[in-house]
């Protein structure tokens, strides 16, 4: 039986980098307008909700004739903020697409879906995509993401993971390692934080108490890790182009002018 598959996109006001980012124009268009298009470009998805506590962003939404939902302003979490709508729906997938990826491939948004949709034991998938710059490999703001064999996460860290270990010792430094063998880069993969859920296990993974690792890396997906679920990591050839900064702006403004 084929599956519903849901797509709920949380979208805040506040942003300390980027307020109001989500009505930010680009193209004539709220950045949240267009991450709706491109969520609605995937077929497997039948239904986009934007999920939001504010009413500008919901006033905007709504003229633009698409559907969103009124949340709790107490959410701590994006997850918090899902799990309420997921809880109202008959959906058996649900997938989470940030609200500040104006750019996000159909195609990845598949790779991270296709997961779930192949294999029922597989209860949680997210995407990685390669890193290419030595200080993304260095930047906390930067999550890092190593895997097992089989394609499911070990760990996910702010910190340079995997650690290189002979030759740092070699070169005196990990920048120096990475400068003098750039070919070390591919050992290092971004975690671009989309993710697709079973409805079942996203509503169970929203109740689980948080954990010290959690707080430490403030990284929400090692909760699940640190309760033992699996999380299936999915390498997508495209690059994610997020929106938090001024500068993240002018670049997606000139993106869409080319």
């Amino acid at each position: 039986m084929k599956s519903k598959v849901t797509a709920i996109i949380p979208a805040r006001y506040a942003s300390s980098r980027l307020p109001g980012k989500p009505l930010l124009e680009l193209g004539g268009k709220a950045m949240i307008l267009h991450v709706i298009d491109r969520a609605k470009q995937v077929s497997a998805i039948q239904r986009v909700i934007v999920a939001t506590d504010d009413e500008r962003i919901f006033a905007a939404v709504t003229d633009a004739g698409e559907e969103v939902w009124m949340t709790s302003s107490t959410h701590q979490t994006g997850t918090d903020r899902l799990a309420e709508v997921a809880a109202q729906l008959d959906s058996d997938i649900i997938v989470n697409i940030q609200g500040d990826e104006p750019f996000i491939p159909a195609s990845t948004i598949e790779a991270a879906l296709t997961p779930l949709l192949e294999d029922y034991t597989i209860f949680m998938a997210t995407t990685c995509e390669p890193i290419e710059m030595v200080d993304d490999v260095l930047n906390p703001n930067v999550v890092k993401v190593v895997t097992d064999q089989a394609g499911f996460a070990l760990y996910f860290s702010r910190q340079p993971i995997p650690y290189p270990r002979a030759e740092v010792l070699a070169h005196g430094s990990l920048v120096a390692a990475l400068q003098a063998q750039p070919e070390l880069l591919a050992l290092y993969a971004k975690h671009t934080g989309m993710y697709v859920y079973r409805r079942e296990f996203l509503l169970r993974f929203a109740a689980l108490a948080p954990t010290v690792l959690e707080r430490i890396e403030a990284l929400e997906q090692l909760r699940a890790l640190t309760h033992g679920y699996r999380i299936r990591v999915v390498t997508t050839a495209h690059r994610s182009i997020g929106v938090d900064t001024p500068d993240d702006l002018e670049k997606a403004r000139k993106l869409l002018s080319w």
